[in-house]
C-alpha cells in the first residue's frame, strides 16, 4: 500500500497537440507539480502551466530514439516521489490509449506509490474530428475500432484479428501506424476489405501543422509518400472518410496553417494567442516589450491618493487600469474609493478591464484613439474640470492638448512605461513567420530595436503580411520602413484577427 509520507505520482493525459484541448482537471493538476516527465508530442504551452520550480525532465522519443528507457522512467517516477515530490508523468492523448500508462500505474502500485490518472483526450477521436472525419455516423458504421499500427516487436505474432477487423460496416482508426501502412493495408485486403474503401492518413492533427491525405485502401500508402506525410499521424480507414469533403471544418479557415508573430507584451499575449490558436493559426511568441513601472512612479500615487479633486479619471489602456487598481490595494481600497470621480476610458478591452475591477466607464467612444475620448470629454465636463490622465510614460500628447484647448484641466501623469524585451531568438522567429501583428508603436519600435539597424529590420519583415491594430500603430510601423499590408479598422485584438483574415481571403 501505498506510504502516507511519501510523494505522489499523477499519470496525466496532454491530449492530442491542440493546448485548448487539456482538460481542466490536467491543468489544475500540472500547476501543482514538483517534476515533470513529458513525451515529446506535448505541445510548449502545456509545459507552460507548471510553476518556475518545477523541474522538466524530457523522457520521450524523437527521431526515433528513445531519450529515456521505459524501465528508467518507471524508476525516476519512484525515486521522486519517494522523496515527497508531487511528480506528473505527461503523455500525449491519453495515459490509456496505447501510452504503456497502465505498466507505469502497476509498478508504482507495486513499490507503494500513490497515484492518480487524469484520463485525456485521444488521439484517436479528436484527430479524425479535426480532419472533419467522425469516427460514427449512423448512415456509414455501426461500429469503430481502434487500434495499433506499431505492435510489440518481441511478440512472435500479431495479436490484431485481421479477419474482425477486415469489416466495411466498422471504422478503423490506427495510432502509430505511418511506418507500417503498406502492410496495414495489404493485410486488410487479403482478409476481405475492398481496396476501394475510402481512407485518409493526417498528420499533425489538431495542430495548425495539420496535413490530411485522402485515398483508397490501395492506394493510401503510396499517396502518403508523395503527399510526404510523416509522423505523427492517424490513420483512418472507412467510409466515414467520405464526409470529411462535407464537413471539414478546422484546415479550411483563412489563417489555417499561417504562422503569426505575435509581439505585444508576454502578460498581455496569451488570449490573442489563443484566439488566433482558435482558428488554425499558429502564434509565435516573441514579445518585443515589457510593462513596468515609470520612471518615477510618485506623481501617478499622489494623484491616485488625491483623486477626490478630479471630476474625471481617464484610461487609455487596460494596463493603466492595473496600475491604478493596484495602486488602490496598496492604500487597502477597491472600486467604492472613486466616489463620485467620473471614468473614461479608450477601447472596450480597457472597459473590459474596468468591469473585472467593479467599475463601469461613463465614456467609451466609439473609435478608440485619443481625438475621439478628447471630444467626447470636452462635451461631457464642465468648464474648470480637473481630469486625470492616466497612462503610458511615451503617450501621444494630443489627449491632453485638446483638453486643455478647450479649458479642461487635465494632469498627465505616467503609470507605466514599456521597456524593450531582448530575446536572442527574435531573429530565427521573425524568418519562421508568415505574418507579423502589431498592437502598438511601442511593439514596432520594439520589433525594429532587436535587429543591428532600422534597415535591417525592415528587410526581415519585406516578405511577411505585416498587420497593424490601428492608424497609429500602422504610421508607426511605415516610419519604421515596414509595409504595412492591413490595418483593423476595430482598434482591438479581435479586430485584427478579423481584418487578417479578410486580407488573407
Amino acid at each position: 500500500m501505498p506510504t502516507s509520507n511519501a510523494g505522489r505520482v499523477s499519470l496525466v493525459g496532454a491530449g492530442p497537440g491542440d493546448p485548448g484541448l487539456l482538460t481542466l482537471r490536467a491543468a489544475e493538476v500540472l500547476r501543482t507539480a514538483d517534476v515533470l516527465l513529458y513525451d515529446a508530442l506535448v505541445s510548449d504551452a502545456v509545459i507552460a502551466l507548471v510553476p518556475a520550480t518545477c523541474e522538466q525532465i524530457f523522457v520521450g522519443k524523437r527521431g526515433g530514439a528513445h531519450a529515456m528507457a521505459q524501465a528508467d522512467i518507471e524508476s525516476l517516477m519512484v525515486s521522486q516521489a519517494a522523496g515527497g515530490k508531487h511528480v506528473v508523468r505527461l503523455k500525449g492523448g491519453d495515459p490509456f490509449v496505447f501510452g504503456r500508462g497502465a505498466e507505469e500505474a502497476q509498478t508504482l502500485r507495486d513499490a507503494g506509490v500513490a497515484f492518480d490518472v487524469v484520463p485525456g483526450i485521444s488521439s484517436a477521436l479528436a484527430v479524425p474530428a479535426y480532419a472533419g472525419i467522425p469516427v460514427t455516423h449512423r448512415d456509414h458504421n455501426a461500429a469503430f475500432t481502434v487500434a495499433t499500427g506499431h505492435e510489440d516487436p518481441a511478440k512472435p505474432a500479431s495479436g490484431l484479428d485481421w479477419a474482425k477487423l477486415a469489416d466495411p460496416k466498422r471504422t478503423l482508426v490506427f495510432l502509430m501506424a505511418s511506418g507500417n501502412l503498406d502492410e496495414i493495408a495489404r493485410t486488410l485486403i487479403a482478409h476481405g476489405l475492398a481496396g476501394s474503401t475510402p481512407a485518409a492518413v493526417v498528420q499533425d492533427g489538431t495542430r495548425p501543422t495539420q496535413r490530411t491525405c485522402v485515398g483508397t485502401l490501395a492506394t493510401i500508402s503510396e499517396d502518403t509518400k508523395r503527399a510526404r506525410i510523416g509522423s505523427p499521424a492517424v490513420v483512418v480507414i472507412g467510409d466515414v472518410v467520405k464526409v470529411r469533403d462535407e464537413i471539414r471544418w478546422f484546415d479550411v479557415t483563412p489563417l489555417f496553417g499561417k504562422r503569426v508573430l505575435v509581439t505585444r507584451a508576454a502578460a498581455q499575449a496569451g488570449e490573442f494567442a489563443r484566439a488566433l490558436a482558435a482558428r488554425g493559426a499558429e502564434p509565435i511568441l516573441a514579445p518585443t516589450i515589457v510593462i513596468e513601472p515609470p520612471d518615477d512612479p510618485l506623481p501617478a500615487h499622489r494623484c491616485v491618493d488625491e483623486l477626490s479633486s478630479y471630476a474625471w479619471v481617464v484610461f487609455t489602456s487596460a494596463n493603466g487600469v492595473d496600475a491604478f487598481f493596484d495602486r488602490l490595494a496598496a492604500l487597502d481600497a477597491d472600486a467604492r474609493y472613486l466616489g463620485g470621480v467620473k471614468v473614461a476610458a479608450i477601447g472596450e478591452k480597457t472597459a473590459e478591464r474596468l468591469a473585472r475591477y467593479g467599475l463601469r466607464p461613463d465614456i467609451v467612444p466609439a473609435e478608440f484613439i485619443s481625438e475621439e475620448i478628447a471630444r467626447a470629454l470636452i462635451e461631457a465636463a464642465h468648464d474648470g474640470d480637473r481630469i486625470l490622465v492616466y497612462r503610458a510614460q511615451d503617450a501621444r500628447d494630443i489627449l491632453p492638448q485638446m483638453l486643455s484647448d478647450a479649458g479642461l484641466e487635465p494632469t498627465v501623469v505616467a503609470a507605466y512605461r514599456t521597456a524593450l524585451v531582448r530575446d536572442p531568438r527574435f531573429q530565427e522567429k521573425v524568418e519562421r513567420a508568415d505574418v507579423l501583428t502589431f498592437t502598438s508603436a511601442s511593439t514596432v519600435r520594439g520589433f525594429s530595436g532587436q535587429f543591428e539597424s532600422g534597415a535591417r529590420a525592415a528587410e526581415a519583415a519585406h516578405d511577411k503580411t505585416v498587420a497593424c491594430i490601428g492608424p497609429i500603430t500602422a504610421e508607426a510601423a511605415r516610419d519604421a520602413g515596414l509595409r504595412v499590408d492591413v490595418v483593423a479598422d476595430t482598434f482591438t485584438t479581435d479586430g485584427l484577427i478579423g481584418a487578417l483574415e479578410t486580407h488573407v481571403s
